[in-house]
């Protein structure tokens, strides 16, 4: 999916509130990752939520792909 695998980073935090997961990949693939009209960072959520237990006090998650603009 990306052309620069060796610089994919996956950070893991956690709150009380949620775990909070970022992506880390190099600037020539955050379009790749993101896709055309955000289908695959789409896809990747909702991956990311189907790790969530099905208990009523799970936490929630989060993942945020980090674009290096900021």
């Amino acid at each position: 999916m990306v052309k620069h695998p060796d610089a994919v980073r996956i950070t893991e935090s956690e709150t009380d509130r949620y775990h909070r997961y970022v992506l880390d990949v190099h600037p020539a693939d955050v379009g790749r990752v993101i896709g055309r009209q955000g289908h695959v960072a789409s896809a990747l959520r909702t991956v990311v939520e189907g790790m969530r237990s099905k208990r009523p006090n799970s936490k929630k998650v989060r993942l945020v792909i980090n674009d290096h603009r900021h």
